[in-house]
C-alpha cells in the first residue's frame, strides 16, 4: 500500500456485475465516508438514465460525461468511489484515478458477470443476441487496463460482497482512524 500516504479516495473498478457500487456503500458506511457512484452521478447530472444517454449520444458521449465525473471526483478526499464498468477505457481516466486514490479491481469472471446481470435491463451494453460473449469481449479488452491501474486486484469469484468488503475493511480500516 505505497500510496496509501499520498491518497484519500479509494476507487473500485471492474466490470458490470462485479459489485462495486454494493461493497463501495458497504465500505463507505462502515468507515464512515463519503459515497460515490459515477454512473449515477452522471445520471443526475443530465438527468436521464445511461440507457437514454447511450440511445442519444452514443458510448462516446457517455464516456465524456463520466470522465468529466471522474475529474471531480479527483477533487474530492475521504470518499470510496464505485467506477462505471468502462472508466479505464479513457487514458485521462487512468491517469487520474491512480494518481488520485487506491484503486481496487474487483475481478469476476465474465460467466459470473452475466449470472448476475442477464435480468438487468440498464445494461446497454448487455443488449445484444449474447451478452455472456459481449462480457467475454469487454473482459478480454478491459482486465488489462483493470490491472494496469489497479494498486489490489480482489478475486470477487470465490468471495460474496460482504466477504469482500471485510477484506477492504481490513486494508482500509486503519486508513482513516484518527
Amino acid at each position: 500500500m505505497n500510496k496509501e500516504q499520498n491518497s484519500s479516495n479509494v476507487y473500485l473498478v471492474g466490470l458490470m456485475g462485479s459489485g462495486k457500487t454494493t461493497i463501495g456503500r458497504i465500505l463507505a458506511k462502515r468507515l464512515g465516508l463519503v459515497f460515490m457512484d459515477t454512473d449515477r452521478e452522471v445520471e443526475e447530472r443530465t438527468g436521464v438514465s445511461i440507457p437514454t444517454i447511450f440511445e442519444i449520444e452514443g458510448e462516446d458521449g457517455f464516456r465524456r460525461r463520466e470522465s468529466q465525473v471522474v475529474e471531480d471526483c479527483t477533487r474530492m478526499s475521504n470518499a470510496i468511489v464505485a467506477t462505471g464498468g468502462g472508466v479505464v477505457l479513457r487514458p485521462e481516466n487512468r491517469e487520474n484515478l491512480t494518481k488520485s486514490g487506491f484503486v481496487v479491481y474487483l475481478n469476476v469472471p465474465p460467466h459470473i458477470l452475466w449470472e448476475r446481470t442477464r435480468a438487468d435491463k440498464n445494461r446497454p451494453l448487455l443488449k445484444v443476441d449474447d451478452p455472456l460473449g459481449k462480457l467475454q469481449q469487454l473482459f478480454a479488452q478491459r482486465d488489462p487496463l483493470y490491472r494496469e491501474v489497479a494498486d489490489l486486484v480482489v478475486d470477487g469469484s470465490r468471495i460474496n460482497a460482504q466477504g469482500v468488503t471485510q477484506l477492504l475493511m481490513k486494508e482500509f480500516g486503519n486508513r482513516w482512524s484518527h
